[in-house]
């Protein structure tokens, strides 16, 4: 009977590029009523997995059928950060370019792109349920990495797909929104029917209605579990995520603490763009060592806070900003300030466009540059070679950095961050995409350098058991209505 064939399923499936093969040809059977999560370490093979059910790879041996002859791209819809790509005019801005207003005329705002379906009663549900009828009039430069992500799942949700693959869906969002979008899932699959598979790098982040569950790692399937079996298997989740060693050797640091008092302090900072106000008379100070945690909920202003320490927006000059001891605009040059900090956020991440060898990209940490790589001297790729083997991607030094997973692309951006041997670090969801031995690992190397004395942190996480055990102080903002 024509209900008893899977949906879709993939058979013995061996692709046509070596790089691109599992360990044994691929089989995966999707059935009618069936909600997937696919789960492993960083690299593991869940995004390649994904792309196979899509037909998004020629195939040497194998193949892929869907029931009914449907086409495969009205059938299933997939979500990833990375999609902002595919939406217009993005591609073609730049990394700084959202702080500059009169810069981002050509980039069209949330409503425009949603313009086929305005007036549409399932459109006004969607903005409803997530509470984010205010991104209308936005211009999707502006939408932080939250609001960005509810967007793209709003944007798939509106056509109605049979399948719906969201690739680690919870990174990114608030508390509120996490219950929200699991809320919106049981809805879609109870009372539309539709069927989703998650990606996930935590086995936390499987939600109840979750059925089966597909374990993966160094690009090889385990058998298919159910959701319960699976959380109660201790065996299958260790070979999935061992622990790993604490222990970390950092490179030689012999630079001085610097002596510097307050690392920056904002005194009745205010932040407008036309009508809209981001941050109203904020007062923050933080000195010289001090480990802070910054948190507030999705489009409260911490990326713009942080465009202002990090020197990248104009108007931090309109306000009385100091850093490391001086007053914005007295003669410091923005290269002065960012060769004292070591940054990465997922805005950053989205920018990181350019196809060239990782050590490329984490030696572009000494000259903060991003899209244009000047070339390393021999100490300084020593250097960077070094904490690239701290974060444990030592052996991807030759790779091209959009060959990467997203996980191992973090992992390099953090390796980035720290090359300098940063006075400050700025890090904002640091750990967006790594799995949760590598969650472990990297807060441990956070941890350890800010222990040595002149380093100060700012940390902004959702999730506050990621935060690292130094950090002792919190700062919160609120958002503007």
């Amino acid at each position: 009977m024509q209900e008893n064939i899977p949906l879709i399923r993939i058979i013995q499936a061996v692709p046509r590029l070596p790089e691109l093969r599992f360990s044994s040809p691929v089989n995966w059977a999707i059935e009618e009523g069936q909600q997937w999560a696919v789960i492993g370490p960083n690299g593991s093979g869940k995004t390649l997995l994904a792309d196979l059910l899509q037909r998004r790879y020629a195939l040497k041996e194998g193949d892929v059928i869907v029931r009914g002859n449907e086409k495969i791209s009205e059938l299933i819809k997939s979500i990833a950060f990375k999609d902002i790509y595919s939406l217009a005019d993005y591609q073609n801005s730049y990394y700084q370019q959202r702080w500059h207003a009169t810069e981002t005329d050509e980039i069209p705002t949330v409503e425009e792109l949603f313009r086929e379906h305005t007036g549409s009663g399932n459109l006004q549900d969607l903005l409803s349920l997530f509470g984010v009828e205010e991104l209308l009039p936005k211009r999707l430069i502006f939408l932080s990495s939250g609001e960005l992500r509810k967007f793209l799942i709003i944007r798939a949700l509106l056509t109605r797909p049979r399948i719906l693959i969201l690739d680690n869906p919870f990174i990114g969002l608030d508390a509120g929104s996490r219950e929200v979008l699991i809320e919106m899932l049981n809805r879609l699959t109870s009372l539309q029917g539709v069927q989703v598979i998650l990606l996930l790098s935590n086995p936390e982040d499987i939600p109840e209605m979750i059925t089966h569950v597909l374990p993966v790692r160094d690009l090889s399937c385990f058998p298919v579990m159910r959701r319960g079996d699976f959380l109660t298997d201790r065996v299958i989740r260790k070979a999935l995520f061992p622990v790993m060693e604490e222990v970390v050797s950092f490179p030689v640091l012999d630079k001085a603490p610097s002596g510097h008092t307050v690392t920056f302090r904002m005194e009745q900072v205010s932040i407008r763009y036309g009508n809209r106000t981001i941050l109203k008379e904020l007062d923050w100070e933080v000195k010289n060592g001090e480990k802070w945690a910054l948190s507030g909920p999705n489009g409260s202003g911490k990326s713009t806070l942080l465009s202002l320490v990090y020197a990248d927006n104009p108007q931090s000059y309109a306000n009385k900003i100091y850093l490391f001891d001086h007053k914005r605009g007295t003669g410091e040059s923005i290269w002065d300030i960012k060769k004292r900090i070591g940054y990465v956020s997922p805005e950053m991440h989205l920018y990181y466009r350019e196809n060239v060898p990782v050590l490329h990209i984490v030696g572009s940490g000494f000259f903060d540059s991003i899209g244009l790589y000047r070339s390393c001297n021999e100490e300084q790729k020593s250097v960077a070679q070094e904490w690239m083997r701290v974060f444990g991607i030592e052996h991807l030094k030759d790779r091209l950095f959009l060959t990467l997973s997203s996980g191992e692309q973090r992992l390099a951006l953090l390796a980035r961050a720290f090359v300098k041997d940063p006075d400050l670090l700025v890090l904002d969801e640091p750990l967006h995409g790594l799995d949760i031995c590598h969650k472990q690992q990297v807060a441990h190397i956070i941890g350890q350098f800010c222990d040595r004395p002149g380093k100060t942190l700012v940390y902004v996480t959702h999730y506050p058991y990621e935060l690292p055990a130094c950090v002792d102080r919190r700062y919160e903002l609120v958002k503007q209505v």
